[in-house]
Formats: structure tokens, sequence, C-alpha cells
């Protein structure tokens, strides 16, 4: 029998940044196991340039990406989520909309690089940064045996995730809490 399909949606305010990274990590990572979502609650209506910038550097499709609001998601027809990640503070802090299931939430905080201020140069590296550690914990997350794990336990292991930073091991074997008896 074939892995279920998961739906997994990223939230930030103006998604135009860090939501749109966990949408096309997850796309990348997830190896067809995953579809990527990305919205905002005060979507900006635009991904940022240098998002773009750092996407295309590491080979992800740019083309299909655009700024959502996060009521696209809550609307009747929308697609069934089973985990809803907040990236940033501020949205984890918003009341959010009623999302259609019982998704599994998480928040996995990474700094704004769009309110870095200073040169092309400073700014650029800013973005690269989140993108990094948003790819360390979309890795870590798609290489959980998420089918063999109650909610329970996969709850504990996306806020554990969250805690992470680009530096911390990139493998779900080397993560504290999982064991092979969990597979």
């Amino acid at each position: 029998m074939a892995d279920p399909l998961y739906n997994i949606l990223f939230l930030c305010t103006g998604n135009s940044a860090r939501s749109i990274f966990g949408e096309c990590l997850i796309q990348r990572w997830g190896q067809g196991r995953f579809r990527g979502f990305s919205a905002g609650s005060h979507a900006r209506g635009e991904v940022h340039p240098l998002a773009l910038e750092v996407l295309r550097k590491y080979n992800h499709a740019t083309d299909h990406l655009r700024s959502k609001d996060w009521a696209e998601f809550s609307q009747p027809g929308a697609p069934e989520m089973d985990f809803v990640i907040t990236v940033c503070d501020a949205a984890a802090a918003e009341l959010c909309p009623t999302w259609p299931g019982q998704p599994l939430t998480a928040h996995w905080g990474i700094t704004d690089p769009a309110a870095v201020t200073g040169d092309r140069l400073t700014r650029l590296a800013a973005f690269r940064t989140a993108f990094r550690e948003l790819d360390n914990r979309v890795k870590i997350f798609t290489a959980l045996p998420i089918a063999s794990l109650d909610r329970l336990k996969l709850q504990r292991e996306m806020d554990r995730i969250g805690g992470l930073s680009a530096e911390d091991p990139a493998s779900a074997d080397e993560l504290p809490g999982i064991t092979t008896a969990d597979i």
C-alpha cells in the first residue's frame, strides 16, 4: 500500500518569503508524499524578490509561486490540511481561521529576513539564513516515519523540530526522541 499524500500549509504574515520557502522545500524533500501550500495572515500580494533569488539559486521552480491570504485555505472546497506550521512569531500569535479537518499544528519560528536592513548582500544573507534553517527543519520532518507515529508522538516531534537551528542534525535518526522502536 502506498504512503498517504499529506497536505501541509506554511503560514507567516506576509506570505512573501518564509512560508514560500516552506512550500517549496516540502515539495522537494517530501518526494511526492507531501503537497505544500503557503499563505499569510496579511499577504503582501507578491513574493519578495530576494526570496525568489534564493529559491532560484537552489534550483527551485518559482513561476507558480504567489502570495496568498490564509482565508483561501479555510473556505469550502479548500484542500484539507494534515499539518499547519507557522514560521513567524506574529502569525503564531494571531487567531487563525478554523482549518477543515483536524491538522496537527506547530510553530517553527524563523527570523523575518525581509525585516533586515542594510546593503543588498546583508539582506541576501538574511534570506539565505532563513532558507537554510527551514531547509534543515523540513528535511528532518520529511524523514519522520509519519504513518507509524501516533498523533501525540508526531506532535512532540513537530514541536521539537521547531526548536532546531540550521546547524542541528539534518536527520531524524540523529534527533533525540526518535528511535527505531517508533518506526
